[in-house]
């Protein structure tokens, strides 16, 4: 890398140390810190929403499926994910804001407690926070192979370096912090992305992509190729549906903060659309990549060898800020919810006195939380290593895990539902996490379809199985899930909305 490329870089730290303190100003207590009291515009917020799910992990994994399967890699990930996002744009967004605004939730889960009973809440909490770490930790592999690729820089101080730098704004600036760093990335991304692929246009021609395809190895401009099934993109279709419209914490957020239910709808439709178009930029030229850096062995490295190749000094360091930019927005999300379920949903039962602290106090604890959690995901990073842990990470333990975790959480949420009661809830979780663990470590040639799928459909089937046969209705729980229909300004006097004054039905 040039001078003019470090240049790049530090001049992106700078601007992410600036958008930290300037929030700073803004988060004066624990709900600014965890939902910026839904005050962020709704474009703000699909931007952010879209912009969470990108880490450095598609420019090392992803980029390797692109380089050595060709384009089924949109059909598996972005493709399904824009998809399931605009399915949960009309069931679960609106859902989301409104437990903010009419029941005062700051964490995702806090609403589980009453929805369910506090073992479901706690179960919930405690496995989601073990996966989430698991997953951070992932991402720290993923920008330290980067930035090996791009700078020789040991993959320990690469995954040190980007830590403390996510710890330096995202702990003051909670999640005002994150989103404006989200929107930030936008724009490096969207740069970035463009030079690549006109990059990659010059050196292959103005026809660049419809002629490629030809000279590409066979397949490779196939929707289903290599190790991707069928089976295995229908298995991510519904677990992307779930992940992305809650299941993954920080997304929830996302609407949590939007100024109304109406509006995280519409955050969601945008993030929907994004999700669709915006990844065909980004994966053309990985998609290209074997015409221009032939031969290589780990297509982990692909997208670094791409680079180097086309891209002139400036670029290459906007191109690495860009990966920065990605992986810490990403861990500073993941991070700002779990913090809010440790200091919600899981401290307060270990030590009750957690409730009883001050707003101060309050505030205190959620980025000393933070500070430790973060910290945790870093020290995995460096004693796991290695290209293989992140692909196996992301998309298996994440994505296999990612329904029985979220399966009660999402499904709750919905009226249709309301007599599921906790045995359901409890027994769908345990019985998908178990299908996980036997169909991944104890049967051997498991395809990914089945590690990905079957312990979402076995929580799927347990969850509805044992509602409708064991049905556990109360009026609190109906109360509350009903309350979710409509946006607080659309209630009575009374705080009810038609729909729970029984003028029209319920479903």
């Amino acid at each position: 890398m040039s001078a003019l490329d470090w240049i790049v870089v530090a001049g992106y730290f700078l601007v992410i140390v600036a958008i930290g303190w300037w929030s700073k100003k803004r988060v004066h207590d624990v709900a600014d810190f965890f939902t910026a009291r839904g005050r962020i515009p709704w474009w703000l917020s699909g931007i952010s929403h879209h912009m969470s799910g990108y880490s450095a992990v598609m420019f090392v994994a992803f980029a390797a499926v692109a380089y050595n399967d060709g384009i089924t890699v949109y059909f598996w990930w972005p493709l399904t994910i824009g998809l399931g996002v605009g399915v949960g744009a009309f069931l679960f967004a609106a859902r989301w804001n409104r437990l903010r605004a009419k029941h005062d939730v700051k964490s995702p889960l806090e609403y589980l407690a009453r929805r369910y009973n506090l073992p479901t809440q706690q179960v919930l909490a405690y496995s989601g926070a073990a996966l989430k770490v698991v997953d951070i930790a992932a991402k720290w592999v993923a920008i330290s192979v980067l930035l090996k690729g791009f700078a020789d820089i040991p993959l320990e101080v690469g995954i040190i370096f980007t830590g403390v730098a996510t710890m330096a704004y995202m702990t003051v600036g909670g999640l005002w912090a994150d989103v404006l760093t989200d929107m930030g990335q936008f724009v490096i991304q969207a740069v970035a992305g463009f030079a690549m692929l006109f990059a990659v246009m010059a050196k292959l021609g103005a026809d660049f992509p419809f002629t490629m395809w030809g000279d590409l190895p066979d397949g490779h401009g196939d929707p289903i190729s290599g190790s991707v099934t069928t089976w295995l993109v229908i298995a991510f279709l519904f677990v992307k549906t779930f992940e992305y419209n809650g299941g993954m914490w920080n997304l929830a957020q996302r609407y949590m903060a939007a100024p109304s239910g109406s509006a995280a709808k519409r955050s969601a439709l945008l993030s929907s659309i994004l999700w669709l178009v915006w990844p065909l930029i980004l994966f053309l030229p990985m998609v290209a990549a074997p015409l221009i850096v032939p031969g290589l062995t780990a297509g982990e490295e692909s997208y670094v060898a791409l680079s180097k190749e086309l891209l002139p000094a400036g670029l290459i360091g906007l191109m690495l800020a860009g990966f920065f930019s990605h992986t810490m927005a990403m861990v500073a999300s993941d991070s700002n919810v779990i913090t809010a379920v440790i200091t919600r949903d899981i401290a307060p039962v270990l030590a009750p006195k957690v409730r009883r602290l001050g707003e101060a106090a309050q505030l205190l604890f959620a980025r000393i939380t933070t500070v430790l959690f973060v910290s945790l995901s870093m020290l995995i990073a460096i004693t796991t290593r290695g290209e293989g842990f992140v692909l196996d990470t992301v998309v298996q333990l994440v994505a296999a895990t990612m329904g029985p975790i979220s399966i009660p959480l999402m499904l709750g949420l919905l009226p249709w539902f309301r007599r599921i009661g906790p045995t359901a809830a409890i027994t769908s979780w345990a019985g998908g996490l178990a299908v996980w663990y036997v169909v991944r470590y104890q049967i051997d040639g498991s395809t990914e379809a089945a590690i990905v799928g079957l312990p979402l459909l076995t929580s799927l089937v347990l969850y509805l199985g044992i509602g409708l046969l064991k049905p556990e209705p109360t009026a609190e729980r109906d109360a509350l899930v009903l309350s979710l229909n409509t946006d607080p300004d659309e209630d009575d006097d009374t705080g009810r909305a038609p729909r729970e004054r029984g003028e029209v039905p319920t479903g």
